[in-house]
């Protein structure tokens, strides 16, 4: 049977601070999720950057490192008037993205894409919508449960033919 998803785990929290109140409810909607599933503040690391086009590299950083399980990326792009929102929005999800495919580290993609601050107030930890870093850890730890369930398996996947 598979190890349950939090047990000996260490998770990398890779936080853009360009929103810090956003971030810091983000972050603690992410830690109360890992805390729930028995990953305590002792296990987790937080890496700070400026914005969210950086969450990638560090999240890259924090994968090959060796010493997570998982990585947390969580930030927030509020639209403004220019093209700079679709360029860090798209670029932050691909980066995210081909860091858990190119090191089999699942990395979480928590990061509020909005158009408002209202919008970003409501998907945060304490809001109405949602909480986007509880989602977050959420999907890794599930990521990590199949990864635990397929590490655990013998012999060849399939139907004999």
């Amino acid at each position: 049977m598979p190890p349950t998803p939090g047990a000996d785990r260490r998770v990398a929290l890779c936080v853009a601070r360009f929103y810090d109140e956003l971030a810091d409810r983000l972050e603690t909607g992410a830690r109360a999720a890992l805390a729930e599933a028995g990953i305590d503040d002792a296990e987790v690391d937080a890496f700070d950057v400026p914005g969210a086009f950086e969450l990638p590299l560090i999240a890259k950083y924090a994968a090959l490192s060796g010493r997570y399980d998982a990585v947390v990326c969580l930030g927030a792009v509020i639209r403004g008037e220019t093209d700079h929102y679709a360029y860090v929005c798209g670029e932050a999800a691909r980066g995210i993205q081909q860091v858990q495919l190119e090191t089999g580290v699942p990395c979480g993609f928590g990061v509020l894409t909005v158009d408002s601050m209202e919008q970003a107030t409501e998907r945060v930890h304490g809001g109405s919508k949602r909480d986007t870093g509880r989602h977050a850890v959420e999907a890794v730890l599930a990521s990590l449960a199949v990864k635990d369930t397929l590490a655990g398996r013998r012999g060849p996947a399939g139907f004999a033919v």
